[in-house]
């Protein structure tokens, strides 16, 4: 295995139910492997880094539990979907994270380039367009 394919920039790990971890390179069909793969990602759970720069275009969420969203660099505010009615939540620190629970839908804003890191159940993840 070459050095650089276990970078976070271009690698996710993935975490079994049975606590491994399976590395996986990011291709363009990465999103669809991960079901395709990892029995509709039952269980698992995604660690992956995300960069941008623009609006998500969709909210998502995740019934199978919480998330995490950890910022590496930039400045981005998360927006949560709740009963109360949307909660933002600004990460401009490197460090910063927020906890995105189970069953909420969400959504981020970037004020600059960003790079985040997502530990995310991934099955039954769901989305809607913004």
């Amino acid at each position: 295995m070459k050095t650089d394919e276990l970078r976070i920039e271009n690698t996710a790990a993935v975490l079994q139910p049975d606590l491994s971890v399976r590395t996986v390179p990011l291709t363009g069909d990465f999103y669809a492997a991960l079901d395709r793969d990892f029995d509709g990602f039952r269980g698992r759970w995604l660690f992956v880094t995300y960069s941008f720069s623009e609006a998500w275009g969709n909210w998502e969420r995740h019934p199978a539990g919480d998330e995490i969203v950890y910022l590496l660099e930039g400045d981005v505010e998360m927006i949560l979907e709740t009963p109360e009615g949307e909660r933002r939540v600004h990460l401009d620190k490197p460090g910063s994270y927020a906890v995105v629970p189970r069953n909420t839908w969400h959504t981020a804003r970037p004020r600059a380039m960003t790079r985040m890191l997502f530990i995310t159940p991934g099955e039954g993840t769901e989305h809607r367009p913004a």
